[in-house]
């Protein structure tokens, strides 16, 4: 079996580190549980909307811009780089649509979604529900540094890496107010970042494999991040009055990732 060239093995290594990282931010905000006795529904609502502003911005700069100039330089068509690019946005959505749909989990405001599971405990549909939202985070981490690109790689990582801080925080805060304890809380939030790296790593190596899967790749990532916006944490912060806090809060997060992404570039 001939050896993987180095630069290939630089992006997988670099996919790796990246989403591992990026997945830390999870962490630091699980333990915030242990600060914090409880979360205002209008606080939450307004962290995650900042969260939601972060991955859009990732999505439309880290993604989909690089998706669809990868796409026109391989069929030298700018045409064809948007229509790969919305072809693979709409499949990334699509198949987390089926995975919602198949896989039984739990929102914190709107409850059960999917198949029934009625043997499945309550902790394992909120881990079911974490796991599917920061799988293709991981995901779209590792497939940035497509083409070795190390900036925007890096730029996804610490943007995704700051949208997790919030989203930890929501998560063990609404898992403790359900009756578990602050210890049981942070650890299911902990564990619940630990499949980033997972995503981190087959991302990067599908982008390694062969040029013509970037853009794909970037694209589907994209799709299956802006699916997690509009079908989770839209409808989640805007069901308790909250609508004017979350919506700022998704403009700022979108302005702050887009800062960002042009410093780090």
């Amino acid at each position: 079996m001939s050896a993987i060239p180095m630069d290939v093995q630089h992006i997988i290594v670099a996919g790796l580190i990246a989403s591992t990282c990026a997945s830390l931010g999870t962490a630091v905000g699980s333990v915030g549980v242990f600060f914090i006795q409880t979360l205002s529904r209008r606080l939450e609502d307004g962290l995650l909307s900042l969260a939601a502003g972060i991955m859009l911005a990732a999505t439309f700069f880290s993604l989909l811009l690089p998706a669809i100039e990868y796409g026109s330089e391989q069929y030298a068509s700018e045409m064809a780089g948007a229509l790969i690019a919305g072809a693979g946005v709409l499949s990334g959505a699509l198949l987390l649509f089926f995975i919602h749909q198949a896989v039984p989990h739990e929102h914190f405001v709107t409850g059960r979604e999917g198949a029934e599971g009625k043997k499945l405990a309550r902790i394992w549909l909120f881990v079911i529900a974490i796991t599917l939202h920061n799988f293709p985070e991981g995901l779209a981490v590792g497939v940035g540094f497509a083409g070795g690109e190390i900036t925007n790689g890096l730029s996804l990582a610490v943007g995704i890496g700051i949208q997790n801080i919030p989203e930890g925080l929501a998560v063990s805060v609404a898992l403790m107010s359900v009756g578990y304890s602050r210890i049981q809380s942070a650890a299911i939030g902990v564990a619940s970042g630990l499949v980033e790296p997972v995503g981190g790593l087959i991302g990067a190596i599908a982008v390694s494999s062969t040029a013509s899967v970037m853009p794909w790749a970037l694209a589907l990532s994209a799709g299956a991040m802006l699916f997690i916006i509009s079908d989770e944490i839209i409808p989640e912060t805007h069901q308790n009055g909250n609508q004017n806090v979350a919506t700022f809060s998704l403009i700022i997060g979108f302005v702050a990732m887009m800062f960002l992404d042009i410093v780090l570039g």
